[in-house]
């Protein structure tokens, strides 16, 4: 990807965990001059509260790796955007009953934008990050796909990437297992190597979703009603429920039953039996395609959230940046709000959010 390697210089997202400091390890070993860069996005109120990755404590982590790997490290201040971009867009979407996931929009928006052009303003070919995907080079596009180790496969957040984004991104760790890097990380006595992976959003302390949303926003109760429109109960705020979800609702119907809408307009739950959670056909929205903008129907894998092993559709442009998905499985719990990410084997064709 690099003509010169000798003379490029490559700026490493750093969070100070084992993934990115293994990244710019690997940097370091090909001969690259390796810059490491740590977001900061939180206040220091906030980043005691938080266990997240930018957090002063991570921070310090990052600044201690990059100093065992001899290479220059920079703090980025990036709270005013995160709050704007991302939090901002967390609580919004909530407030329309849809689910986002922050992640895509902060890869989009903040770590492979803000940092990456500031990167790339001090004179930086690449930003590398510790994610686990790969870039592939098809003719004149730059496509993303799956990384080698299928289990901890990054891809799905990384679907809003431009060609220009794509275009100045290493993914050092594509082609490696996650326990390869954990035995490198306690070759090279690194801190890291032992430190647990955290699987919460980074800025809602202890994932305790109910609690930040109650905090951040007005969340008034409502009706739970059937699918009939009859009112069996009142819940407790829309943004605490999720489709698909059964635990929590508050009432006993003597079977089981799972939240099957949200209706925003009437600050209404909607329940009904898990059969109505079964859908066919969704529409999605905002679509950004790593391929070239297919002008007629194709068929691909399509994953309606990262834990979804991906199920056959068809995909008919629907004008603009939009799409219809029909699958040939119908599929439960489709989530308004949630990614839906288009792959053909290990390559991403292309993703959008679920209307």
């Amino acid at each position: 990807m690099l003509n010169n390697t000798k003379q490029a210089q490559v700026a490493v997202a750093m969070s100070g965990g084992v993934d990115s400091t293994v990244a710019a390890a690997l940097l370091v070993k090909k001969g690259l001059r390796a810059i490491g860069l740590t977001m900061k996005l939180f206040s220091a109120s906030e980043a005691h509260s938080s266990t997240n990755c930018c957090a002063n404590e991570a921070i310090e982590a990052a600044e201690r790796a990059a100093s065992k790997l001899g290479i220059e490290h920079r703090i980025i201040d990036c709270r005013k955007e995160f709050n704007e971009m991302v939090i901002g867009n967390f609580l919004s979407e909530y407030a329309k009953a849809r689910t986002p996931n922050p992640c895509v929009v902060c890869n989009k928006s903040i770590k492979f934008g803000l940092l990456m052009e500031t990167a790339l303003a001090m004179g930086c070919t690449h930003l590398a990050t510790g994610h686990y995907a790969r870039i592939c080079k098809r003719q004149d596009r730059y496509i993303l796909a799956k990384a080698k180790d299928k289990q901890k496969d990054q891809s799905y957040f990384l679907w809003m990437l431009s060609q220009r984004q794509l275009q100045s991104t290493m993914f050092p760790l594509g082609n490696y297992e996650k326990q390869q890097i954990r035995r490198m990380a306690a070759a090279l006595g690194l801190e890291a190597a032992d430190k647990p992976e955290s699987q919460e959003i980074c800025f809602i302390p202890q994932g305790h979703y109910s609690q930040y949303l109650k905090n951040k926003m007005d969340v008034p109760g409502g009706d739970i009603v059937d699918s009939s429109g009859k009112i069996i109960g009142r819940h407790q705020g829309i943004a605490n429920y999720t489709i698909g979800q059964r635990e929590g609702l508050g009432i006993a119907l003597g079977k089981p039953q799972y939240v099957i809408g949200l209706d925003p307009l009437k600050n209404r739950v909607i329940i009904g039996d898990d059969q109505y959670l079964y859908k066919d056909i969704m529409d999605v929205e905002t679509v950004n395609w790593s391929i070239k903008i297919p002008s007629r129907q194709i068929k691909a894998e399509v994953k309606i959230r990262n834990q979804h092993k991906g199920s056959p559709a068809f995909i008919k442009p629907a004008g603009g940046r939009s799409v219809q998905i029909r699958f040939i499985k119908s599929q439960r719990a489709i989530s308004p709000g949630q990614s839906a990410v288009f792959y053909r084997g290990d390559l991403l064709l292309g993703g959008g959010l679920i209307k």
